[in-house]
């Protein structure tokens, strides 16, 4: 059975489950990162997700899809602005539709929102939106969060057309309370994070467990050609949900409860320099994403850098998950160093 089409909430945008995540194609050059676009429009994709803030991904996306490569009403793009004031969201908007090389923008995010902007909250922010929208500049006003009370403000606000936020089979049930909320309210949502930054390795349990959903668009983070067909594979033969998969997930559920690092760099920078969102998880990615890549000179010198913590606490306070970042960074530390003794051993 192939993968279903879903519709984002009121934007009547109908595409595939099964969306591609731009940012990590910043690290890859122009050329290679065009062709895989190309390769995921030829092999179905049609929703594409990318950010003023990834670097050169937007303009790979203009530079694969724009000069009238494809009919753009065939394909869908979001993307965002991190804009704090009305002059940087022009700015930030202008520019993503130049390097974007399209009229308009399918979906506008604000990124990472802090907060719930609302018109006449005195911020200005969202009367921009709701002009870019009158201009024709964009098509559907959205928002995203890695803070549940913000996210939840967002889709019962009947302000925002989707949300995106971190779902994946690792998520709780709070969180995905939040896949309800935005079906009620008529809200699409768009799954960030669907392999946890990493830590989740297997894509069919991965794929199985969003398809039980309506009204959500995973965005898969794809950065080579062998990952994107894997992802591919699953448009004419979807994954579903099984005895097999629901056991598999329970184990990994029940592995990763309890306090663990999502990746999300809100508690960024680290007054000391700190690469906190990387190292207060590195435990988990040499044991579940093993690479001898991880035990460079370059990240034992990060790692060390946890010695230097001053326990400012600055990180705690900007935490959405309210972890205890001090404290994790300490074992993460004390489990990097027995693995370079050669007590644990990484593939």
């Amino acid at each position: 059975m192939g993968i279903k089409k879903v519709t984002l909430g009121r934007t009547g945008i109908t595409v595939p489950q099964n969306g591609f995540g731009v940012l990590p194609l910043q690290r890859v050059p122009m050329d290679e990162a065009v062709h895989i676009l190309r390769q995921a429009y030829a092999g179905g994709m049609r929703f594409f997700d990318t950010a003023r803030a990834y670097s050169d991904s937007e303009e790979k996306v203009g530079a694969a899809f724009g000069g009238g490569y494809v009919d753009r009403s065939r394909i869908f793009i979001a993307t965002k602005t991190q804009a704090k004031n009305p002059d940087d969201f022009w700015k930030d908007l202008e520019t993503s539709l130049d390097k974007l090389k399209t009229d308009y923008i399918d979906i506008y995010q604000f990124h990472m929102m802090g907060q719930c902007w609302r018109p006449g909250d005195g911020t200005g922010m969202y009367e921009c939106m709701q002009q870019a929208k009158e201009q024709g500049k964009i098509r559907h006003i959205g928002g995203t969060a890695h803070k549940l009370g913000v996210a939840r403000e967002i889709a019962e606000s009947g302000l925002y057309e989707t949300l995106q936020y971190p779902i994946s089979y690792l998520a709780d049930e709070k969180e995905l309370e939040l896949i309800r909320i935005c079906n009620e309210n008529n809200v699409g949502m768009i799954a960030m994070k669907g392999l946890a930054g990493g830590l989740i390795t297997d894509s069919v349990a991965a794929m199985a467990f969003i398809s039980q959903y309506d009204g959500i668009v995973p965005i898969w983070g794809i950065q080579k050609e062998k990952e994107l067909a894997e992802w591919l594979s699953f448009m004419d033969e979807a994954p579903a949900m099984d005895d097999k998969i629901r056991s598999f997930i329970a184990s990994e559920q029940q592995e990763l409860k309890g306090e663990f690092c999502r990746g999300c760099g809100y508690c960024m920078p680290c007054t000391v320099g700190i690469q906190i969102n990387q190292c207060n998880r590195m435990s988990l990615m040499l044991r579940r994403a093993p690479s001898k890549g991880w035990l460079s000179e370059r990240w034992q010198q990060e790692m060390e850098k946890i010695n230097d913590c001053i326990e400012c606490g600055a990180c705690l306070s900007k935490c959405p998950y309210s972890l205890d970042i001090p404290n994790l960074l300490k074992k993460n530390l004390e489990d990097y160093r027995e693995v370079l003794a050669g007590n644990r051993s990484v593939n």
